[in-house]
C-alpha cells in the first residue's frame, strides 16, 4: 500500500503562512500529502527545511511505500565508502529524519515502528562508521596481528548501544549512548597497550564523524559517558577491566542501563557473549527488594538536580524527568524487572512496552496497571517526538508559554489546546499516582507501639545483630520497625512473637535484601510470624535461606498443587536452561528449596493437612529425581561413554515408594542395572559395566547429598538393597532377581511392597516391576509371611524401641507397625499397591484382614501421619507437646483435631492401643495356621 493510502492523520499548521509555503513544490501528490506537508512545515521550522532542501528526492519517495523507501536509505548507508561518509551520512540523516518524521506525523506509522526506525538507522550508522575506520587502520598496519579479514569483525571491537538505543526506542532527536569495548583475548599480552590504544583512537574519530555539526548538519550526538567509571577511564576499554569494575563497584543504575544494554557495531558475537558474562551483575538470582530504594534515590536526586519539585505547572514540564513523566515509567519497569529477572528469564526484555507486558503475565503488576501505563506511554513519547521535531532539539520539556503548548498540540492534530492540556495534565496525574506509590510507598508512622512486658531487652539487642550493622541496612530497618513492632505486638502471643522473631534475626548474616523484601511486602512480616513462632528449627533455616520468601510474591504460591507431572516437566525445563553441572545442581536446589517450603508453608496455614503435605513431599521428590538422574548420566557419560545396555532404574523404596514423606524424610533408594550383555562403557575413559554403574550411582547419591552454595537437596539411604549396606551400591538386574529369589529374608520381600521405579530408564523399570509382581505372587506364603512379620516386630523392639510416648514410629500400634502388617497384607494378596491404605484394604480381599481390623489400622495410620508431619514440620527432636510454644503446640493440635496436651495424648493412646489390638489379633490367627500346618 502506498505511503498516501495509509495516511490516517495529519498535524494542524500552527503558522498556516510558513505552511502554505511547501504544498506548491508537490502539486503533483495527493490532497492527502499536501495537507501532510502544509501541517508539517506549518508547526516545525525545522522540517519545513528538511522538505524543502530534499525536496527532489522527497518528491520521489512520496509516490511509493515507507518500509521499501526507508530501507533504500539503510542500503545507502552501508554502500558509503570511507572518503565519503561524513557527507553522506548526513544526507541520509536528512533524508531518515524527514521520512520518519512524515511517517509518524501521518500516523503511517505506530509509535515503535518509529522508534525502532530511528533506531536501526543508528545503529547502521555507528557500525558502518566503526568498520570503516578499522579496516582503514588495518590497512595502515596500525592494529597488531589484524587482517583484512578482521575488518568483518571489527578487529574485536564492539560498541554496546544503551538506553533507548539498546531498547530500540530511540527518541526522534535522541543522542545514542554507548559503551565502546573490545575483546582483549584476540591480542597477545605485548600487543595489548598499542591494540588499546588504537581503539581509543577510532572511538574518537567515530564520535567526531557522527557528532560534528558541518554545514550539511549532523549524525547523531554520541554519548561516551556510560562506561565505568568514565571520569578516569579511556574512551574504548577492555571488555575484562569493565567486568571487573561492574564485579565490584557496580551500582544499582548500572544494573538498570544493562537491561537495556546490547551490542550494535562491530563484533556482535563478542558483545553478546561479554554481557552474557555480565549477567549476574545485572539479574541477581534473588528478588531484589533493594533496588527499589536506590531507585527511588536516584529519581530525587535528578529532580532535586533539574529542579523539578514542586506542584504540576505544564508551562515548562519536563515529559521525560518531570511528575508523570516518561522516566516514571521506564523506572517503574526497570525497577520490578530488576527485583524479579534474577529468577524469571522471561522478564529480560528491552523495550519499556514489553516489559509492563512481561509484568502483567508473570502477576507482578496488574494488567489493567500495564495496559494504563503503556498507553499513556506511547502518548507521551509521541509528545516528546512533537517537543523534538519542531527545532531537533535534544529536549523534553513543553514550552514555557501558552502560546509554544498550543503549537504542539496543533502538531499532534488538536486545534482545541485547552482540550489537548487536559488531557495531557490528566496523563501526568494518573502516571505519577500509579508510579509514585510504589517508588515511595507511605512509610509507617514516626510513633512506636507500647511493647509488651518483657520485650523491650529483646528489641534493644537487634542494633547488634550482623544484619543490622551496616548503614543502609540499619535505615532500611528504623523505616520498617513502627510497622514490625505494631504486628509481632498484635500476634496472638506477643512474647513468643518477639523471642521467635529475635531468633530469626540473629541468625541473619546481612539484612538490606530481606528488610528491603518485608518494606515492600509488609504482609510476609506476618507469614514469618506464623512460622517462627512455630518453630526455632525452621526459623533459623529461613534467615539462612531467606531467598525461599521470593516465591511466596512470586505470583502463584497460594495456588493449587500442581502435580507430580508438571513437577517433572518444570524441573526438566529449569535444567535445560543451564549450560554447566555445577550449575545444574545448585538450580535444582534452588527451586527444590522454593517448591518445600511452599508445601511447609501451605501445611502450616491449614491449606492442607499432614496427608496432603507427605504425597506433595513425595511428588517433589520423585520431580528432583527425574530431573536429576538425567544430568548425572550425561555428566558421567561425558568421561566414560553412554550406560551400556539397557541403562539403570532408580526405585523409590520405604516412604518414598508408599508416597508419603515427611519434611525432614531420607530417600530410600535402590538402583538396578542391566548391561545386557555389554562389558564395558564406550567413552573416553571406558570402565566396566559393574564399576561403570556403581560409580554412577555414587555420582547420583553425591548430586543429592553434597552441600553446595545452595545447601543439599536429600540425604540418602541405601540400606535396603541386597545384602544392605555390605552389597554393592548398584545391582544388577539378573544379581536382583537370583537374590530375591534365593537369598532374600522375609523382611526384604515385605520391603518391596513398597518399591516404585521413580527415575531412570523407562524399559528397565517396566520389567523391574513385572518381576517384582511376579516375586510378590511367588512369596504369597500367609504362614512365611505371619512368621517373618513377628519375628520383625521383636528385632525392631529391641533395637528402635519408642523414644517417647509421643515417638509416632516406633513401638506397637505406631506408624512402622501398622506399615509392616500393611507390607504383609499386600505380599500375601499379591497386590502391587504401595500405598498402606491400598495395601491394607488388599488384605481385606485376600482374607488375612478383617475389615473392622484394616479400619482400625487406617484409622491410627492416618492420626499417626498428621502428628508425625506436624512434628517433622516444627522439629527432628522427639516429640513432646508439653514442651512446644504455644503456636507450635496449636498447630499440632489442630491436625489432630483436638484442642489439648492432654486430649491428643488420650487420642493416640486410644488409637494406638486399638491398633495393637488389631495387629495382635491378626498375627495370632496367623500363628494359630502356622500351628496347624
Amino acid at each position: 500500500m502506498s505511503f498516501a493510502n495509509r495516511l490516517t492523520r495529519h498535524p494542524i499548521a500552527f503558522e498556516p503562512d510558513r505552511g502554505a509555503e511547501v504544498p506548491d513544490r508537490f502539486a503533483s501528490q495527493p490532497p492527502t500529502i499536501r495537507a501532510l506537508l502544509e501541517g508539517t512545515a506549518g508547526c516545525s521550522p525545522y522540517l519545513k527545511g528538511l522538505i524543502q532542501q530534499e525536496a527532489a528526492w522527497l518528491e520521489a519517495a512520496l509516490c511509493g511505500e515507507a518500509e521499501p523507501v526507508f530501507d533504500g536509505l539503510l542500503d545507502e548507508v552501508r554502500a558509503l565508502p570511507a572518503e565519503g561518509l561524513k557527507s553522506g551520512l548526513r544526507q541520509a540523516k536528512r533524508r531518515a529524519a524527514v521520512w520518519i518524521a512524515l511517517a509518524d506525523l501521518g500516523g503511517v506509522w505506530p509509535l515503535e515502528k518509529v522508534t525502532a526506525a530511528l533506531t536501526d538507522f543508528a545503529d547502521l550508522c555507528v557500525d558502518v562508521t566503526l568498520r570503516r575506520l578499522v579496516a582503514a587502520e588495518i590497512a595502515r598496519g596500525k592494529i597488531p596481528g589484524a587482517t583484512e579479514a578482521d575488518v568483518e569483525s571489527a578487529a574485536g571491537m564492539v560498541a554496546l548501544a544503551m538506553g533507548k538505543q539498546g531498547a530500540h526506542e530511540l527518541n526522534y532527536s535522541s543522542d545514542i549512548d554507548l559503551i565502546m569495548l573490545f575483546d582483549q583475548d584476540r591480542y597477545d599480552e605485548a600487543d595489548f597497550h598499542d591494540a588499546r590504544a588504537r581503539f581509543i583512537r577510532i572511538t574518537r574519530q567515530m564520535s567526531s564523524i557522527l557528532s560534528e555539526q558541518t554545514g550539511e548538519g549532523y549524525v547523531f550526538r554520541t554519548d561516551l559517558r556510560l562506561r565505568p567509571d568514565a571520569s578516569v577511564t579511556p574512551v574504548c576499554m577492555s571488555m575484562e577491566a569493565a567486568e571487573r569494575y561492574y564485579e565490584s563497584l557496580g551500582r544499582t543504575w548500572e544494573r538498570a542501563a544493562h537491561i537495556k544494554a546490547r551490542p550494535c557495531a562491530g563484533d556482535i558475537e563478542a558483545g553478546w557473549a561479554y554481557l552474557d558474562r555480565l549477567r549476574p551483575f545485572v539479574w541477581r538470582k534473588h528478588l531484589d527488594f533493594a533496588a527499589i530504594q536506590d531507585a527511588h534515590d536516584m529519581r530525587l536526586r535528578i529532580r532535586s538536580h533539574k529542579g523539578l519539585h514542586g506542584p504540576l505547572a505544564l508551562e515548562g514540564h519536563d515529559m521525560k524527568l518531570g511528575q508523570g513523566g516518561i522516566r516514571e515509567i521506564e523506572f517503574f519497569t526497570q525497577t520490578r524487572q530488576l527485583i524479579a529477572g534474577g529468577r524469571d528469564p522471561e522478564l529480560r526484555v528491552r523495550a519499556t512496552v514489553d516489559g509492563l507486558m512481561q509484568l502483567a503475565r508473570k502477576g507482578w503488576i496488574p494488567a489493567e496497571v500495564a495496559r494504563t501505563l503503556a498507553a499513556d506511554y506511547r502518548a507521551h513519547r509521541e509528545v516528546e517526538h512533537r517537543l523534538q521535531m519542531v527545532n531537533d532539539a535534544q529536549t523534553h520539556k513543553l514550552p514555557g508559554s501558552a502560546e509554544g503548548i498550543a503549537r504542539i498540540a496543533c502538531f499532534t492534530g488538536q486545534a482545541d489546546a485547552g482540550s489537548w492540556r487536559a488531557d495531557l495534565t490528566e496523563r501526568l496525574d494518573r502516571v505519577k499516582a500509579l508510579t509514585e506509590g510504589f517508588f515511595a510507598p507511605d512509610k509507617p508512622g514516626a510513633d512506636m507501639p507500647d511493647l509488651p512486658e518483657g520485650t523491650g531487652e529483646i528489641v534493644e539487642r537487634w542494633q547488634g545483630y550482623p544484619a543490622l550493622r551496616s548503614a543502609r541496612a540499619a535505615e532500611i530497618f528504623n523505616r520498617l520497625k513502627p510497622d514490625l513492632l505494631t504486628r509481632l505486638t498484635k500476634a496472638p502471643r506477643p512474647m513468643e512473637a518477639f523471642t521467635a522473631f529475635d531468633g530469626f534475626l540473629a541468625g541473619l548474616p546481612a539484612g538490606v535484601q530481606i528488610l528491603s523484601l518485608f518494606e515492600a511486602n509488609p504482609q510476609l512480616i506476618d507469614l514469618l510470624i506464623d512460622i517462627t513462632t512455630v518453630s526455632d528449627e525452621l526459623a533459623q533455616y529461613l534467615s539462612r535461606n531467606a531467598g525461599v520468601l521470593d516465591a511466596v510474591i512470586g505470583g502463584a504460591f497460594f495456588s493449587d498443587w500442581p502435580g507430580r507431572s508438571a513437577l517433572r516437566e518444570d524441573a526438566a525445563g529449569r535444567l535445560e536452561k543451564v549450560g554447566d553441572y555445577e550449575g545444574r545442581l545448585d538450580t535444582l536446589r534452588r527451586w527444590f528449596r522454593e517448591w518445600h517450603f511452599r508445601i511447609g508453608v501451605h501445611h502450616l496455614r491449614g491449606l492442607i493437612d499432614a496427608v496432603e503435605a507427605g504425597s506433595q513431599y513425595c511428588d517433589l521428590a520423585e520431580a528432583v529425581l527425574s530431573a536429576l538422574y538425567p544430568a548425572v548420566v550425561a555428566h558421567f557419560a561425558d568421561k566414560h561413554g553412554a550406560p551400556p545396555g539397557k541403562g539403570a532404574v532408580v526405585l523409590g523404596m520405604g516412604s518414598l515408594g508408599a508416597g508419603l514423606l515427611t519434611a525432614k524424610s531420607d530417600l530410600d533408594l535402590i538402583v538396578i542395572y542391566d548391561a545386557d550383555g555389554v562389558e564395558n562403557s564406550d567413552g573416553r575413559r571406558p570402565l566396566a559395566a559393574r564399576a561403570y554403574y556403581a560409580r554412577l550411582t555414587q555420582a547420583l547419591v553425591t548430586a543429592l547429598t553434597a552441600p553446595m552454595a545452595e545447601g543439599k537437596l536429600y540425604e540418602v539411604d541405601m540400606r535396603l538393597r541386597p545384602s544392605g549396606n555390605q552389597g554393592p551400591v548398584a545391582t544388577s538386574a539378573e544379581a536382583f532377581r537370583n537374590y530375591q529369589r534365593e537369598e532374600a529374608w522375609t523382611w526384604e520381600h515385605l520391603a518391596l511392597t513398597r518399591a516404585r521405579p521413580v527415575a531412570g530408564s523407562a524399559t528397565l523399570a517396566g520389567e523391574v516391576e513385572a518381576f517384582r509382581r511376579e516375586l510378590l505372587c511367588e512369596k504369597a506364603d500367609p504362614v512365611r509371611v505371619t512368621t517373618g512379620i513377628v519375628d520383625m516386630r521383636a528385632r525392631l523392639a529391641a533395637a528402635k524401641p519408642a523414644k517417647n510416648a509421643w515417638d509416632g514410629k516406633q513401638g506397637p500400634g505406631r506408624g512402622q507397625d501398622i506399615e509392616l502388617i500393611a507390607s504383609g497384607a499386600a505380599l500375601i494378596a499379591n497386590s502391587p499397591a504401595t500405598r498402606v491404605g491400598n495395601q491394607l484394604r488388599a488384605g481385606i480381599r485376600a482374607g488375612w484382614l478383617q475389615k473392622a481390623e484394616a479400619e482400625t489400622l487406617i484409622r491410627a495410620y492416618d492420626l499417626s501421619r498428621q502428628v508425625q508431619g506436624a512434628a517433622k514440620l516444627i522439629s527432628d527432636k522427639p516429640l513432646d507437646p508439653h514442651t512446644l510454644g504455644e503456636a507450635g503446640l496449636a498447630f499440632l493440635l489442630r491436625g489432630a483435631d483436638v484442642s489439648s496436651a492432654d486430649d491428643l495424648d488420650a487420642v493416640l493412646a486410644t488409637s494406638r492401643a486399638a491398633a495393637a489390638e488389631a495387629i495382635g489379633r491378626v498375627l495370632a490367627r496367623g500363628q494359630e495356621v502356622s500351628d496347624e500346618a
